[in-house]
């Protein structure tokens, strides 16, 4: 399959591909490097940190992300574990492992689900191996901020949203919005 990168355009829930399983990238093309620049044009332009390849319709195992350092040092690129990056970065082919125990909750939003927020448990650290467009491997141990963005993108991956980790009471709070999603989508088609 062929993709012309930029007539990319992040997908809105419930399009079918946000719950599929995204298959492993066989081999790093310029097309693959071409998506993942795309990939941030389009976090950036939505005021997004993450952005999986499921989130613009392809099944692909690769995220991008981008966790900006803060003025009062509670995010660093330079810290170990990390909690920001020194600029974007491009996850091909993830696995996600080494997850702390505790478990912190955060109120998470998605870019493929508009205006819907809720409180997601996650743990405070994960490590992430994967692959750079340049096809050299590397891992990451993360805190924060980096690691919820790391767990959210890695379970778009796996076909899982957001909504599927709420509480009930969310759920249920969200539901007018999601039935509106749901409705926009089929007006469009």
């Amino acid at each position: 399959m062929s993709v012309n990168a930029s007539q990319l355009r992040i997908v809105k829930y419930p399009a079918e591909v946000l719950r599929r399983k995204a298959s492993p990238i066989a081999e790093i093309t310029d097309e693959v490097r071409e998506v993942a620049k795309r990939m941030i044009d389009l976090m950036y332009e939505a005021e997004g940190i993450g952005l999986a390849a499921p989130q613009v319709g392809l099944e692909w195992r690769m995220f991008v992300l981008d966790i900006p350092e803060d003025e009062e040092g509670e995010r660093s690129a330079e810290t170990q574990p990390m909690t920001a990056t020194s600029g974007p970065m491009v996850f091909i082919n993830p696995t996600v492992s080494g997850f702390s125990r505790d478990l912190v909750i955060y109120d998470e939003g998605c870019l493929s689900l508009p205006h819907i927020t809720g409180e997601v448990r996650r743990p405070s650290i994960c490590t992430v191996s994967a692959t750079r467009p340049d096809g050299e491997s590397f891992s990451v141990q993360a805190d924060g901020l980096l690691s919820r963005c790391i767990q959210h993108e890695f379970d778009h991956l796996d076909g899982t949203l957001i909504i599927d980790k709420f509480d009930p009471a969310t759920r249920r709070r969200v539901k007018p919005s999601l039935e509106s999603l749901e409705s926009a989508s089929r007006v469009i088609r």
